[in-house]
């Protein structure tokens, strides 16, 4: 039998498509059906359907990937509440697919990882930390999760403290791996960070000079 997700609005035939147009109730998704949705940036999003909710309106699609990699594919969220237009490029009409197993311990663990994340960026924010400060920490953690902010100071796994503004001088711990690390990682971001800068630099100055020359 297929599993079908009800979605409140009109739809109309157009070219073998059908359009979501106005408000009505008793039209569904299919899971696993191609539907092409235009945002109100303007931005046009289509792939298969995964999941939708009738209460927020969230439609779920799995896209091709922006990344360009094989074997993966972008999830995108979206509120149909700030979609102008919705096609649907064809409905499944076979029984889809059993649903995936979820891990949800692995889930859980994850999304309190991420509020951490945001309650530490939130902090720093507040703390007034620079910029800078706030980039090097976000560089460590990728690498170190422990790693916290103490006023405006990182600390990394207790033993290695980062005082503004946060140049490999400004590490400060007992001296031996753990700081050799850091150090390491503080050297390599602001080497990254300078490369980036001289990148953007020749663009713009590149840019600057085709304009003058189709002036």
């Amino acid at each position: 039998m297929t599993r079908r997700l009800y979605v409140s609005a009109a739809l109309l035939l157009v070219s073998g498509r059908r359009k979501m147009a106005a408000p009505a109730a008793g039209e569904y998704f299919s899971i696993g059906g191609s539907v092409s949705c235009l945002t109100c940036l303007g931005q046009r999003l289509q792939g298969e359907v995964v999941a939708f909710d009738y209460h927020t309106k969230m439609l779920t699609l799995k896209c091709a990937p922006s990344s360009g990699k094989p074997n993966v594919s972008d999830v995108v969220l979206i509120n149909l509440a700030y979609v102008s237009d919705v096609d649907i490029i064809n409905d499944r009409t076979g029984t889809p697919p059993p649903l995936a197993s979820l891990n949800f311990n692995k889930l859980a663990n994850r999304a309190r990882a991420e509020k951490e994340e945001k309650l530490s960026q939130a902090y720093a924010i507040s703390a007034g930390v620079s910029v800078e400060g706030q980039q090097l920490f976000q560089t460590i953690h990728k690498t170190i999760k422990d790693c916290k902010w103490q006023e405006k100071n990182i600390v990394v796994m207790d033993d290695v403290i980062i005082t503004p503004p946060y140049r490999v001088d400004n590490c400060r711990g007992k001296e031996g791996s753990a700081v050799a690390h850091v150090r390491k990682i503080v050297e390599k971001h602001f080497r990254d960070v300078e490369s980036q800068k001289s990148v953007q630099r020749s663009q713009a100055q590149q840019t600057q000079k085709d304009s003058a020359l189709s002036a």
